[in-house]
């Protein structure tokens, strides 16, 4: 049985982005180099994809300070 490996555009689309190779993605090493094409087994895909940190991961942008002016008081530094 012939093995279905997956492209870049492949991968793109199984993740629901426009472009994988653009969107500056780290992918795993492929499972499969023909010349210079890489393809990757599916299940290699999922397993990275489930690998990764979600949105939000990293703790981002601290949040402004919030003051309690409509209870009257304020915080103090």
């Amino acid at each position: 049985m012939t093995e279905r490996f997956l492209s870049v555009g492949e991968v793109a689309e199984r993740l629901g982005i426009r472009n994988a190779s653009q969107r500056g993605l780290n992918l795993p090493e492929p499972d499969a180099l023909i010349g210079s094409t890489r393809g990757w087994l599916p299940e290699t895909i999922d397993a990275w994809e489930a690998s990764r940190p979600g949105r939000g991961v990293g703790g981002g942008r601290p949040r402004k300070e919030q003051s309690n002016q409509a209870h009257g008081t304020q915080r103090v530094r």
